[in-house]
């Protein structure tokens, strides 16, 4: 398994993580016997980084995660996430007394004293950012994580929030279908020694060997209401996809695996975390790892997946909530 470090000086993880929101049912029904054997799996593959969130199942993902180290006397370097409240209705809290009541509880639910990562996973814009780096700087002091994170935020706010301390890692959506990174967050991550932590590499699922059917998504698919997943859009972006799909076969490739490296492929700080509750889906996608792109496949890529190919915009409006748009 390639391995790649996070930020400057943060600990060295497995180039692929395992995204673990799907623990808690945002893709559909699941099961913890499910969720061990995937977790039995990144084992035997070598990834032993794993993200997950507070808001993930109310806290279910980092249960199932803790569930699972207790039972298997297993070890992995956990990032984690807090600043989302979805009920009543959707807001962010960035307060510190927020962040430390929702860190702590999070530590108890994995059974552990110390994560490696620790996001603001959104940043409220009524709290300044130097503010939020600050506050999560204090659990470095203390011992509790070993780096902060941002996720989904602007390369301007990342550059405020690392001049007043410095960031480890920052993780935003990144792969074939969604490019805006590469308009200054791949820049400024590099510049400033940041790891860049690509989350839905797999478009949440377009870019499975086996595309998902919308009309079948569950009650709880966190894509029944994403337009990219809606019609006109669905088979528009399907069509596009067809012709990497041959590219990725003909060179004896799966798609998923093809689909990662990419992003690996683009600068040696990115980290990539696919998201999947599935042993045989993870050991598919882990083969990223063995895929090395030549200049004439790049070429190729670039020309079948084009930026700007997706139809439909990447969040509904309600979902886009606290993302910023930049570029």
């Amino acid at each position: 398994m390639i391995r790649r470090r996070l930020g400057r000086n943060g600990p060295e993880v497995s180039a692929i993580g395992l995204g673990c929101m799907s623990f808690a049912g945002f893709y559909g029904a699941t099961d913890r016997e499910e969720s061990f054997r995937c977790l039995d799996a990144a084992r035997d593959l070598g990834i032993d980084f794993l993200d997950t969130a507070e808001l993930y199942g109310m806290g279910l993902s980092e249960e199932v995660i803790g569930a699972y180290m207790a039972d298997r006397k297993a070890t992995f370097q956990i990032a984690t996430k807090g600043g989302i409240i979805p009920k009543p209705t959707r807001h962010f809290n960035n307060s510190p007394s927020y962040f430390r009541d929702a860190l702590e509880k999070s530590l108890k639910r994995l059974g552990v004293e110390r994560i490696a990562l620790y996001y603001a996973h959104r940043h409220d814009a009524e709290v300044p950012v130097e503010e939020v780096a600050g506050t999560l700087s204090r659990f470095v002091e203390e011992g509790k994580i070993d780096g902060i994170g941002f996720s989904e935020i602007a390369p301007a706010t990342l550059r405020r929030a690392h001049a007043a301390h410095p960031v480890t890692a920052i993780q935003n959506e990144y792969s074939l279908w969604t490019r805006q990174p590469e308009l200054g967050m791949l820049q400024a991550t590099e510049e400033l020694g940041v790891a860049f932590v690509a989350f839905s590499p797999l478009g949440r699922g377009i870019f499975a060997e086996t595309p998902p059917d919308p009309t079948h998504f569950a009650e709880t698919d966190f894509r029944r209401g994403n337009p990219r997943f809606q019609e006109p859009n669905w088979s528009a972006n399907l069509g596009w996809v067809e012709g990497f799909r041959s590219f990725c076969h003909a060179r004896g490739w799966s798609v998923p695996a093809t689909a990662v490296a990419w992003t690996l492929d683009r600068a040696p700080h990115v980290l990539s975390i696919p998201g999947t509750r599935s042993a045989a889906h993870l050991e598919e996608i882990a083969g990223a790892a063995t895929i090395a792109f030549t200049e004439e496949d790049r070429h190729d890529i670039a020309r079948l997946m084009p930026p700007g190919f997706a139809h439909g915009p990447r969040y509904s409006e309600a979902q886009h909530k606290g993302v910023p748009i930049y570029g």
